[in-house]
């Protein structure tokens, strides 16, 4: 075997080896995934970061609820870690947050998992930067219950600048479900403030899914 061509199969097992321990979704792909409305349209569009210098994802709702869904399954077991940045400009105005007339955030990233046969076997975790509750908190959705269990991350006096985030999904799926899954089916992010009819603005960076804990 020629070393050039040694060079090459050398190279492409790299790149697959790379492949498979990564999994990066951009700010202008994230712009691309399934629009889902439940009240409203969020406006997301791309805009220039300059302290991160590079796009980023803005969003803003005013008394609006949509987010964007990449919907294909992601096995867990190849890549646990979830890890991005986010940054809030502005909190959306809530009395309780805990309640069907308050669960609104600035920044959500939800994972979703299929329990079953149907959709309504589905549970989620929706990772959310919290006005009220302290980091770590975690409380079953107003609307869905304990089929969907928010997380509180950070707390609003983490103040207003980009923040880096890193979960292990298969460990926070088992503290929070009690049983192990091997693959989530959808990742999504949403701006939301269609409770308090208020505004919210948020932003995002890429979403890097891994087999190793990002440093």
């Amino acid at each position: 075997m020629s070393s050039r061509l040694l060079a090459i199969v050398l190279l492409g097992a790299w790149l697959a080896t790379a492949s498979a321990r990564a999994l990066t979704f951009t700010p202008a792909q994230i712009m691309k995934w399934k629009a889902k409305s439940f009240v409203g349209h969020t406006e997301y569009r791309l805009v220039y970061d300059p302290q991160l210098q590079q796009p980023v994802l803005r969003a803003q709702s005013r008394a609006a609820a949509s987010g964007l869904f990449y919907e294909r399954r992601i096995d867990l077991d190849a890549t646990p870690w979830l890890s991005w940045r986010w940054r809030v400009e502005r909190f959306p105005a809530v009395a309780d947050e805990r309640a069907k007339r308050g669960d609104d955030f600035a920044v959500r990233v939800y994972v979703v998992v299929r329990d079953g046969w149907t959709r309504l076997s589905s549970k989620a975790i929706s990772y959310v930067w919290s006005q009220q509750s302290a980091a770590g908190r975690r409380w079953p959705n107003p609307f869905a219950g304990d089929k969907a269990m928010m997380l509180a991350l950070r707390h609003r006096q983490d103040g207003g600048g980009w923040v880096s985030e890193k979960r292990n999904l298969k460990a926070d799926l088992r503290r929070l479900f009690g049983k192990d899954f091997r693959h989530i089916d959808a990742v999504a992010i949403m701006t939301d403030a269609d409770n308090g009819k208020g505004t919210a603005i948020g932003y995002y960076g890429a979403l890097v899914f891994s087999a190793d804990e990002p440093q």
